[in-house]
């Protein structure tokens, strides 16, 4: 088995993952499809960036739109259990050779900026803003419902590298794909807040973000969603799905935004907080892996990706192919 022994004491302790920036070019239309189709709730916005949370979440936001000239992702965001756990963060990125800095970010306290194992951006922080609680405030919700963030996906050159180092700050496997021929892992789910993922790595042209997930009640949102994209401009929009995963059990539906940014809309995963919780083997050549039932991925699921700002994406050695639909 390729996966290595879990950290369960790292150097510092990361809750869960927390937000995302995007760059996006037209901000009207974004607002339309995160604010008035998904249905996140504004928290803050001008002319330069809307500030977004889902129903569930106290913290200012889980996403920032942020206009650009051109599409792109920012870092990706973490919350860790105190403010302690910011200066061991830092020590340590430092100590494994990594650029590290201190930013100031609107709503945040104090905010580490570095890289991971590829130079994809990340930052740990530990206080953001606290709003009222607005989930019992039923009038608001619409669209899909969103109750909070879910999970990041990553395009990556080498998913054992992402897994090695991951797995050090203490994200531990629950399922991953294994390449039989070459004995290497294809793709990897990895947690903190036990769930099946906080990150997930797939093999391909890396890094790049593959999809931000975002968890809602029940499979009856997601149809409800679908009919309401059919019919109000966005059926192009629509690019996998409604199906189930084999992979996290999970009933999905994968959608793109004005920019191309991929969005799932998830739910119905299981608990992982077990810290000897065995990971789950997936073949590669597994038709069940992706798709438990549904239609197959089609190409652009696993070519397709947002460059993270000012990084450039190397190709992976791995040449390994699932399963992709005509």
């Amino acid at each position: 088995m390729p996966i290595p022994e879990p950290t369960l004491y790292p150097p510092f302790n990361i809750v869960r993952l927390s937000h995302v920036a995007l760059g996006v070019t037209d901000l009207a239309a974004s607002r339309a499809f995160y604010v008035d189709t998904l249905g996140l709730q504004v928290t803050d916005e001008d002319d330069a960036a809307i500030y977004l949370r889902a129903m569930e979440e106290r913290g200012h936001h889980c996403l920032i739109l942020r206009k650009d000239a051109q599409a792109h992702a920012g870092a990706l965001s973490f919350k860790v259990y105190d403010d302690a756990q910011l200066d061991l963060a830092h020590d340590w990125f430092a100590g494994q050779g990594h650029d590290v800095g201190w930013v100031d970010r609107p709503y945040q306290g104090r905010t580490l900026a570095t890289t991971d194992c590829f130079g994809m951006p990340i930052e740990l922080y530990f206080r953001m803003e606290r709003l009222a609680p607005i989930h019992q405030r039923y009038a608001l919700y619409h669209g899909v419902k969103p109750l909070r963030i879910d999970h990041f996906n990553c395009f990556a050159s080498d998913v054992d590298k992402a897994v090695a180092f991951y797995g050090q700050m203490g994200f531990r496997v629950t399922e991953y794909t294994e390449d039989e021929d070459s004995g290497k892992l294809w793709a990897a789910w990895m947690h903190r807040k036990g769930g099946v993922h906080d990150m997930a790595f797939t093999n391909g042209l890396g890094p790049r973000l593959h999809h931000t997930a975002f968890w809602v009640p029940t499979p009856l949102n997601i149809i409800d969603l679908c009919d309401l994209m059919s019919t109000t401009g966005y059926l192009a929009n629509m690019e996998r799905g409604p199906g189930r995963h084999g992979i996290s059990n999970a009933f999905f539906l994968y959608v793109r935004d004005p920019d191309g940014h991929r969005i799932e809309i998830y739910c119905s995963d299981y608990q992982t907080v077990d810290p000897d919780l065995e990971p789950i083997r997936w073949d590669l050549k597994d038709p069940q892996r992706q798709t438990l039932w549904g239609a197959p991925a089609p190409r652009s699921w696993f070519e397709e990706g947002s460059l993270f700002d000012g990084v450039t994406p190397v190709p992976s050695g791995l040449g390994a192919s699932p399963i992709i639909a005509p």
